[in-house]
């Protein structure tokens, strides 16, 4: 756990605490305006201008003005640039404290679930899962889960989201620890989803983005689902085809149509999911 400790140094303070493992890198206002209104526990705010800070506050989100005054601390853009990669335009950067995974797991197992758990398996883009997050968040979703190697948590992933991995449960699984609920999984040979309805407690799932699901994600999946497109096109993309995805839940999708002229039942590649 990140510990604020007794420096009157910040940059000293920020230090000591950015090697935790438990240590999220906020980098941005919109990282760190999302981290607060969600909850997050935010401990050090660094900024090379206080005062552009809150006024950017005061324009865009006026409801954490007085958060932000209190935590930031403002050091010259040297010594940001000593802690960070790049600097963000916006002159911030923070740290927070990564959520518990207990209770992240107790929230994506809650039944009955409000909203779906979007599933990833093996994504191999840090970007893509970020994206993948902050989509989650603006539905509403109940979270995301990975599975594979990479730390949905990266500091790549947190600045692909905006912070908003605070919005909703992020953990790494495997398929056996997947939470309960029906499995639907994105595929070329699943069913028109615009024939299928996604109930709340839905675990909306799509594969790697070279190879799709994996046999072993097939068979555990209650249903296949596909997204049609024009014929011709190979793929979506990843963010693409989860934000369809989540859209389809939230319209509480309908019988399919009839099928526009140059249109093909066929889904997205084995590189869209």
């Amino acid at each position: 756990m990140i510990e604020n400790g007794t420096s009157d140094d910040p940059v000293r303070r920020w230090r000591a605490s950015a090697d935790d493992p438990a240590s999220v890198l906020l980098d941005g206002f919109h990282a760190l305006k999302h981290a607060l209104r969600f909850g997050g526990d935010v401990r050090h705010v660094l900024t090379s201008d206080k005062p552009a800070l809150l006024a950017l506050a005061e324009e865009l989100a006026d409801d954490l003005t007085g958060d932000l005054d209190a935590l930031a601390e403002q050091v010259p853009v040297a010594a940001l640039r000593t802690l960070l990669p790049k600097v963000h335009p916006t002159g911030v950067a923070a740290l927070a404290v990564r959520p518990d995974a207990a209770a992240n797991l107790a929230r994506l197992r809650e039944v009955p679930r409000p909203a779906p758990v979007v599933l990833l398996e093996n994504p191999r883009n840090l970007g893509n899962i970020g994206a993948v997050v902050r989509l989650a968040a603006g539905f509403g979703a109940t979270g995301v889960v990975t599975t594979g190697s990479l730390d949905p948590w990266h500091p790549n992933a947190v600045r692909g989201s905006a912070g908003l991995h605070f919005a909703g449960a992020v953990e790494r699984l495997t398929l056996p620890e997947l939470p309960p609920g029906p499995v639907y999984a994105l595929d070329p040979e699943g069913a028109d989803i615009r024939s299928v309805t996604f109930p709340d407690d839905a675990i909306l799932a799509f594969g790697s983005e070279r190879q799709g699901i994996s046999d072993e994600l097939r068979k555990r999946a209650s249903a296949l689902v596909a997204v049609p497109m024009q014929a011709r096109v190979s793929s979506f993309n990843l963010a693409t085809s989860v934000a369809m995805g989540l859209f389809h839940w939230m319209s509480r999708g309908t019988a399919a149509p009839a099928a526009p002229a140059g249109m093909t039942g066929a889904a997205a590649g084995p590189t869209a999911f």
